[in-house]
């Protein structure tokens, strides 16, 4: 059998990813296909953290505008994003994977404050661990969160799940012949201003060297076939 080619990953998905088609809210069918291949995952002994996003629900600076000050808009979306922990988590438990869910902003009757020492150890008993709330902080992504916490619990990638299937030199819908890259470095990624994650997160992976992986998530195997070390989407590294 095919060993993995990580042992301990952090899995970003984003709101809309979780909401499928209907772009909003959430389908259940979408979050059970990702639960199935995150099961598989486990089982494969591979350790998965998840952080996810929120903007199914709202995003912080553009639901906001100029309507809300940003502190609490933000806050806000950190909110969405513990909906979208507990919907994932509550997936994974009915399909008999053992889960934690831990958020940066403290709700003790819902889930378990962030603590890295516990996240740690929750992972290396083979539960998975859905971060939620981002950082914590307004003026932070969850992308951003997503490398803060892959720095924070040692991962070996990002596995940055999106509705695009790599890096292109532009937007491929606005430009037809734009080009997909297999590999690509920070330091590109940052120059050229390209859409990978915002600036501060490309930023922070790169400080920290953490190579991110991105893809699809239109067909949740290939969150599997990242693992097992297949070539998909577009490795950002170096």
């Amino acid at each position: 059998m095919a060993q993995p080619k990580y042992k301990r990953v952090l899995l970003k998905v984003s709101g809309e990813a979780l909401a499928g088609d209907a772009s909003k809210g959430l389908d259940f069918q979408v979050i059970g296909e990702v639960c199935d291949v995150v099961k598989k995952c486990v089982e494969s002994g591979v350790q998965v953290g998840i952080v996810v996003g929120g903007g199914n629900f709202w995003r912080g600076m553009k639901d906001g505008g100029d309507k809300m000050v940003r502190v609490r808009a933000d806050h806000m979306g950190m909110l969405a994003t513990a909906i979208n922990a507990l919907a994932l988590a509550d997936v994974l438990e009915q399909k008999g994977v053992e889960v934690r869910v831990q958020t940066a902003v403290e709700m003790r009757s819902l889930a378990e404050p962030y603590i890295r020492s516990r996240a740690i150890r929750h992972l290396e008993k083979g539960r998975v661990v859905i971060f939620g709330c981002g950082t914590g902080n307004p003026f932070f992504s969850t992308d951003t969160a997503a490398v803060l916490r892959a720095a924070e619990i040692d991962a070996e990638v990002i596995l940055l799940a999106k509705n695009i299937d790599g890096v292109y030199s532009a937007d491929p819908k606005k430009v037809p012949d734009a080009v997909k890259y297999d590999s690509i470095s920070y330091a590109d990624v940052l120059a050229q201003r390209l859409q990978v994650m915002d600036s501060t997160a490309t930023s922070l992976s790169m400080d920290n060297k953490i190579p991110v992986l991105l893809f699809a998530l239109k067909d949740p195997e290939n969150i599997y076939r990242a693992v097992m070390g297949e070539k998909i989407g577009t490795i950002v590294e170096g």
